[in-house]
């Protein structure tokens, strides 16, 4: 594994790099692995790391994505997009189903202002 254009931000209380790693033998290597190494690498908890956009060279045996490295577990629930969190399971969310979506969205129709926001918790008028 190797890290490049590493670099730090300090308004996002992060490093930043583009992580390589070679892997024969192997189809991929996983994110949480990764997150184990750079954790290693970096003298930091591995929950304070996110890695995403894995892609496999054509022929396998090299992985090439992102990792970021916050200071923090705060930090990154903060900045860190929802769909990254809940990928990681850093966030629990419980899933809503399609009708009651539909159902919600034409009740809220019906209401305006800040009602809206009463009947999509499922309160009564």
């Amino acid at each position: 594994m190797r890290t490049r254009k590493v670099m730090t931000n300090k308004l996002l209380h992060r490093k930043q790099m583009v992580v390589e790693v070679i892997h024969p033998g192997l189809p991929n290597a996983s994110r949480e692995s990764l997150r184990e190494k750079l954790a290693k690498l970096y003298k930091t908890r591995a929950e304070n790391i996110m890695v995403y956009g894995l892609r496999t060279a054509f022929g396998g045996g090299r992985t090439t994505g992102f990792a970021l490295v916050y200071d923090s577990k705060d930090h990154l629930a903060k900045i860190e997009p929802r769909y990254r969190l809940k990928r990681d399971k850093l966030i629990d969310y419980k899933r809503v189903g399609r009708k009651l979506k539909k159902e919600r969205k034409n009740k809220q129709k019906k209401v305006r202002g800040t009602a809206k926001a009463k009947v999509g918790l499922g309160q009564k008028k």
